[in-house]
């Protein structure tokens, strides 16, 4: 990894809350960077980019700390599932595959991440880039991608010893020797992260000793917060008493989000997607009419897909993720505020809540300082950090992805999307979240990745499609299907 790509030696609260979903605690998410070629990729390319990876900042995993209160730490790793190469899908069918590929994903207890790959019946390929949101997010996942393959286009060297590979019983190569031995992480300099001092960065760097790491978070939870923490473990508490009583399965309610039970064996959600692209221009153009930008065109867009299901609500509230660094960085290196959207807003309505929005963060449950949830026990932390970050839609703008990306070798890709699925989501765990959304740039396209959690209003993804259609036919939009 370069010294651009940092990343902290102790989890962050964030890091911890994505963790926790692995144990139940919490929406399984994992985050998918899909590309599409209209030729076949050599396996030794596809080879390479796992061996890279591996070496890079993805190649980490989650230990615990040996001290009460101490975080729980990153390590090095080549430790990784094995390059993942199917049989011949349909092209019509690729977003189909890409959801069955968020299976077995832990950095702590198995590997973190997956990439595979399988040729497409159009005689194109797909590549799919599969990774725990323990790992990073969505724009720290496109800058473990830009590092391998940038690396790769500038030695233009095969990797030494070459990665498993592991194949779907319709698949025909055969299996490669071992991994390569891991390389180092080279540091970067001491960031400031939510207000404290972020650890050196680098999968190399020396942690402080869990004893002082512990002392540390205690002092700064207990500095004038005594009163507010007593009282939320009390409620926090009842909750978690609450939540072990019911044994009720019945769906989260469709408005609040409020899960009457944490039993996993509840029915699975239907998996329901869209990927769609838009000409750059035709969307700027649409934005810029009402004074708008590409930004709020597109909270604009999923907040009027899903009143056009038949969402009830008057307004409807917005979370929106917001890149917190200063620098690139492989992790989860972002904050969460919310607005508020009424049906008469236009995109130069929401563009202008938006910008406020930004200046006035979500924060920790209570006033707590966040590190109480790293204190804490992982099911009280879960209690009292349960639903933070929800709300009605989600609109994560990704932003204009790098160059390194428009090729693979000599492959020109000719789509690439980026998106979260919800691996094995039943509907005891789904959030309040109705309808999520992704918007990256590449080129001269708009691509949005939709992921409906509602199957009352929108049962599957050809509803989910038509309800886009009808949006953009408002706008005078066109799209096309990835």
């Amino acid at each position: 990894m370069s010294a651009r790509g940092g990343v902290p030696a102790r989890l962050t609260v964030v890091d911890e809350i994505f963790l926790r979903t692995h144990r139940g605690l919490g929406t399984p998410i994992a985050l998918q960077g899909l590309w599409r070629t209209s030729d076949r990729v050599e396996v030794e390319l596809l080879e390479d980019l796992h061996a890279r990876l591996r070496r890079g900042p993805l190649g980490r995993r989650v230990v615990r700390a040996r001290v009460p209160g101490a975080r729980r730490s990153w390590r090095p790793t080549v430790r990784a599932h094995p390059l993942d190469l199917h049989g011949e899908i349909a092209a019509s069918d690729v977003l189909g595959w890409a959801d069955t590929l968020g299976a077995d994903l832990d950095p702590e207890y198995a590997p973190g991440w997956r990439l595979s790959s399988a040729p497409l019946d159009d005689g194109g390929t797909v590549i799919a880039l599969t990774c725990s949101h323990v790992l990073a997010d969505a724009r720290g996942l496109i800058i473990a991608v830009d590092t391998a393959l940038t690396a790769a286009a500038g030695s233009g060297a095969a990797p030494t010893r070459p990665p498993a590979v592991h194949q779907s019983p319709s698949a025909t190569s055969t299996l490669a020797p071992n991994p390569p031995a891991p390389t180092g992480h080279p540091h970067t300099s001491e960031q400031r992260h939510h207000g404290r001092r972020r650890p050196a960065a680098g999968l190399n760097a020396v942690p402080r000793s869990d004893w002082a790491d512990a002392w540390e978070q205690l002092l700064t939870v207990l500095g004038g917060t005594t009163a507010a923490f007593g009282t939320e473990l009390r409620r926090s508490s009842s909750r978690v008493r609450n939540a072990t009583r019911t044994t009720d399965p019945l769906a989260t309610d469709p408005r609040t989000g409020d899960s009457r039970t944490t039993d996993p064996r509840t029915p699975r959600m239907p998996t329901v997607g869209a990927v769609l692209r838009f000409p750059a221009a035709d969307w700027d153009r649409a934005a810029a009419a009402s004074a708008g930008t590409a930004n709020s065109l597109f909270v604009w867009f999923v907040a009027n897909m899903l009143w056009a299901s038949g969402f009830p609500g008057a307004t409807i509230e917005a979370a929106l993720p917001v890149d917190t660094r200063d620098e690139p960085r492989v992790d989860n290196d972002l904050a969460m505020t919310a607005i508020t959207v009424t049906r008469a807003d236009s995109p130069g309505a929401i563009r202008a809540k938006a910008r406020a929005a930004y200046e006035r963060r979500m924060t920790s449950p209570a006033g707590l300082p966040e590190e109480t949830l790293q204190l804490v026990p992982d099911r009280l932390a879960y209690a009292m950090s349960r639903g933070a970050g929800e709300r009605d839609i989600l609109c994560s703008n990704i932003g204009t992805l790098p160059p390194s990306l428009h090729t693979f070798g000599p492959h020109e890709c000719t789509a690439i999307a980026a998106r979260a699925i919800h691996p094995d989501l039943t509907f005891a765990r789904r959030p309040r979240t109705r309808l999520s959304g992704y918007l990256s740039r590449d080129r001269d396209t708009y691509t949005l990745a939709l992921v409906s959690l509602t199957p009352e209003l929108i049962p599957n993804s050809p509803a989910l499609h038509r309800l886009a259609e009808v949006t953009a036919g408002r706008l005078g939009l066109s799209l096309r299907t990835w």
